[in-house]
C-alpha cells in the first residue's frame, strides 16, 4: 500500500495525549511544588495523643483521601488528559477550556450505548501562537491524530480505534457553538472535520457518529504542546526502537533499543513516520499507540499515583492543554469521568486502527475497507470486546448498527424498487446491501445480476427522482457526483445502485452482532511491553 500521504503541515500526536508517564530511571527527586495544605483541626478541638499524633492522623487521612481519587485522576489523564480534583480546585477549572457541542437532530444520530462510554479523543495540530519552530505558522489545526475510546458498560475491558486523518469520508453539515452553519462536502480527508471552513470538535464529533454508526458521548481535544509538556511533567515516556531511527521531518534521532523520551523528544517519537515503516500516517499510529500504552502502564503505577507532586505538576499541564465538551466541563465531571474509566485493567485495553485500503480514486488517500471496518465498528457498537481475557459483554437494546441513521429526507425514496448489482468484487455485498435497506425501510430492494467490476459504487435514477436518490445516496455514503441521472430510465424504473470496491459494508442487524474481530486488525495491547518501532 502506498504511504506517502499529503501533508497539512507537520504532524501533532495530540490523541489521548493527555496521558501521563514514568519518571525516567534514575531521576533526582522532584521539589514539592503545588500541594493545598492539609484542613486544620476545628479551633479548640483536641486530638488525642497531642500535636504529633494528630499530624501523624492527619497524614494518614491525607494519604487515603488521595489514594482514593489518585487511581481516577491518572486514567482520566489516560483517557482525556485531564488530573487533578482536590489539588487548587479553582485553579484547574480555570484551565479548562469547554465548548458547547450542537449535534443537530437527536433522530438523526446513532441510539444511545446505556452505560457503556464512547470518548472522542482529537489531536488537532494546531500552531497558534506558536511562531515557526514547527511550520505552517499561525495554523488553525486539523484533526490530525483521532481516537474513539470505547469503555464497556461493565468495565471490564475498553477498544481504543484509531481512525486515519487521510481517510477519505463525506463529512456531514454542522454548527459550530458559536451558531455557524457549515455545509457538508460528500468526499473529503477525515482531518478537515476539524479547522476546515472554520469547522470546531462539534463537526468531527458529528462526521464520527455518521461514519461508524457509533454514539459518541464526550470529546476531548488536546493541543499541540500537550505531549510535551504532559511527558516533561511526569518525568518522561519509556518507548522502543527496533533500530536506529534518523528523521529529519520530525528531528528524531534515536539509536536501537529502550528509551525515555519527553519534551522535544518526545514530540518527535509520536510524530515520526517517513523512517519507520513504509513512512506514511498507517506507520505513525502504531508509535502513537505504543506511546499511550506506555503512558497507561506508567499512570497506574505507584510511582505516579503515589506522587502528589507528581500529580500535580501533569493536572496542571494537562487541563491548560484540554478542551472538552461542556458536559465534561468542570474538574468535578472530569474526575467523576476519570474514575470510571480507571475500573478497566491495562491487560484489557485495546488498540486497532481502523481497516483501510487504498482509496478507489487517489492513491495517495485511504478509504475503508469493508467489511472489516463495518465488522469492527458493529463490534464497538455493540459493546463486544477485542480482549481474549474479557468477558464478552451482551448486546445492549441499543444495539447501534455500523451505518449511519437514515434521515427523514429518504422518507420519500422508501416507495421505490431499488434494484442492487455487485461490481465490488466481494462475494455477497449486494444482498448485504439489500438487507441494510430493507432494515431501513427500503422494503422494494432486490439484487440483481452483478456488475462488471466498479472501482466506486455508484447511484442512477429516472427523470424526477433527483431527491429520492440523493436520500438513497446518504443512507448508502455515496458521495453527491457519484449519482446521476439515467436518460435511459423510463418514468416507472426506480433507483439503480452499482456497488463498488467502496462499498459501505452492510450493517448488522441487531441479531447479527459479529463475534469476533475482523482478520488481520491491527492491534496493540496496553500492557505489551515488547512492542518497538520499525
Amino acid at each position: 500500500m502506498q504511504q506517502d500521504r499529503q501533508d497539512t503541515g507537520p504532524y501533532r500526536l495530540d490523541p489521548a495525549t493527555g496521558i501521563p508517564a514514568q519518571r525516567r530511571r534514575g531521576a533526582a527527586p522532584e521539589p514539592a511544588a503545588g500541594p493545598a495544605p492539609e484542613p486544620a483541626t476545628a479551633a479548640g478541638s483536641v486530638h488525642p495523643g497531642g500535636r504529633a499524633a494528630r499530624r501523624r492522623a492527619l497524614t494518614r487521612r491525607s494519604r487515603r483521601r488521595a489514594l482514593k481519587w489518585t487511581a481516577g485522576v491518572g486514567a482520566l489523564v489516560l483517557a482525556a488528559g485531564c488530573g487533578g480534583a482536590y489539588y487548587a480546585y479553582q485553579h484547574f477549572n480555570s484551565n479548562i477550556t469547554a465548548v458547547k457541542v450542537q449535534l443537530g437532530d437527536e433522530a438523526e444520530r446513532p441510539k444511545p450505548a446505556g452505560d457503556a462510554l464512547n470518548i472522542l479523543v482529537i489531536g488537532t495540530d494546531s500552531r497558534e501562537g506558536l511562531g515557526r519552530e514547527y511550520g505552517d505558522e499561525g495554523s488553525a489545526g486539523h484533526a490530525d491524530t483521532t481516537l474513539l475510546f470505547h469503555v464497556a458498560k461493565d468495565r471490564s475491558n475498553a477498544t481504543v480505534v484509531s481512525l486515519p486523518r487521510d481517510l477519505m469520508v463525506p463529512i456531514p453539515e454542522c454548527r459550530t457553538s458559536t451558531g455557524k452553519a457549515i455545509p457538508g462536502t460528500s468526499r473529503a480527508m477525515f482531518n478537515e472535520s476539524l479547522g476546515q471552513e472554520g469547522r470546531d470538535p462539534g463537526c468531527t464529533w458529528k462526521t464520527v457518529e455518521k461514519l461508524t454508526g457509533i454514539r459518541v458521548d464526550h470529546f476531548v481535544m488536546v493541543n499541540f504542546e500537550a505531549v510535551k509538556t504532559l511527558s516533561t511533567a511526569v518525568g518522561g515516556v519509556e518507548v522502543c526502537a527496533a533500530k536506529d531511527i534518523n528523521d529529519p521531518d520530525s528531528h528524531l534521532r534515536m539509536s536501537k533499543g529502550r528509551h525515555v523520551v519527553q519534551g522535544d523528544e518526545a514530540l518527535a517519537f509520536v510524530r515520526t513516520r517517513h523512517a519507520v515503516g513504509l513512512g506514511g500516517d498507517l506507520t505513525r499510529i502504531p508509535l502513537q499507540q505504543q506511546f499511550i500504552s506506555s503512558m497507561i502502564r506508567s499512570v497506574k503505577s505507584g510511582d505516579t499515583l503515589t506522587s502528589p507532586t507528581k500529580l500535580w505538576k501533569l493536572a496542571d499541564a494537562a487541563t491548560k492543554a484540554l478542551t472538552v465538551d461542556d458536559g465534561i466541563g468542570s474538574v468535578d465531571k472530569l474526575k467523576d469521568l476519570a474514575l470510571d474509566v480507571s475500573k478497566v485493567d491495562t491487560g484489557n485495553i485495546t488498540f486497532a486502527t481502523v481497516p483501510v485500503a487504498d482509496d478507489a480514486r487517489n492513491k495517495n488517500r485511504l478509504m475503508l475497507k469493508q467489511p472489516d471496518a463495518g465488522q469492527l465498528f458493529s463490534l464497538v457498537a455493540n459493546d463486544r470486546s477485542l480482549t481474549e481475557t474479557a468477558a464478552p459483554a451482551a448486546p445492549t437494546a441499543s444495539a447501534a448498527s455500523a451505518s449511519p441513521t437514515v434521515s427523514a429526507a429518504a422518507d420519500d425514496a422508501k416507495g421505490l424498487r431499488v434494484t442492487v448489482r455487485n461490481g465490488s468484487g466481494t462475494p455477497g455485498r449486494a444482498q448485504q446491501t439489500v438487507d441494510r435497506l430493507r432494515t431501513k425501510g427500503f422494503t422494494r430492494a432486490a439484487t440483481a445480476a452483478n456488475a462488471p467490476a466498479a472501482a466506486a459504487t455508484s447511484i442512477t435514477y429516472p427523470a424526477g427522482k433527483a431527491a429520492a436518490a440523493a436520500a438513497l445516496a446518504a443512507v448508502l455514503g455515496v458521495p453527491d457526483d457519484a449519482v446521476e441521472e439515467n436518460p435511459k430510465a423510463g418514468a416507472g424504473d426506480g433507483l439503480a445502485v452499482v456497488l463498488g470496491k467502496d462499498a459501505v459494508a452492510a450493517a448488522a442487524s441487531p441479531g447479527a452482532v459479529p463475534t469476533e474481530a475482523p482478520e488481520d486488525l491491527q492491534r496493540v495491547q496496553a500492557d505489551d511491553t515488547d512492542v518497538c518501532a520499525k
